[in-house]
């Protein structure tokens, strides 16, 4: 099992009713039949840290992950929830032994960097580093 872990803030000014859209597209997405499991919701971390909610999606294997990225769901859905966010940051793990896993769930991700090169853009200022 791949699972990746967000935890987002929203930018100040963003409506309660733009924070539900956001959450509502977000699970949409958590939703997909790729996704083996997906929980969106508020986030009980140190409330210092500043993230408010978190989202959670768990694929099954590499072509479930990759068909999750460009699920246009998926896609449509970075464009409305991504200008609403001031930060976000990210768990990935997996229970899986394959020890170059992790390089190819980086390396599934820098494709889509490479095919939609302004989506990578927004996340790296997001996430203030590289994914």
């Amino acid at each position: 099992m791949i699972v990746n872990l967000l935890r987002i803030k929203f930018k100040a000014g963003v409506s309660v009713a733009e924070q539900e859209e956001v959450l509502a597209v977000m699970r949409r997405t958590a939703g997909l039949e790729m996704v083996a499991f997906g929980a969106v919701g508020k986030d009980f971390g140190n409330p210092a840290d500043g993230f408010t909610h978190s989202y959670l999606a768990a694929l099954p294997d590499l072509e479930a992950l990759r068909r999750y990225m460009h699920h246009p769901v998926h896609l449509e859905g970075d464009d409305l929830v991504l200008d609403k966010l001031e930060r976000m940051s990210a768990v990935r793990f997996t229970d899986d032994g394959d020890a170059e896993l992790g390089k190819a769930v980086y390396e599934i991700a820098a494709q889509k960097v490479a095919m939609y090169p302004e989506w990578g853009r927004r996340i790296d200022e997001l996430f203030g580093a590289h994914v």
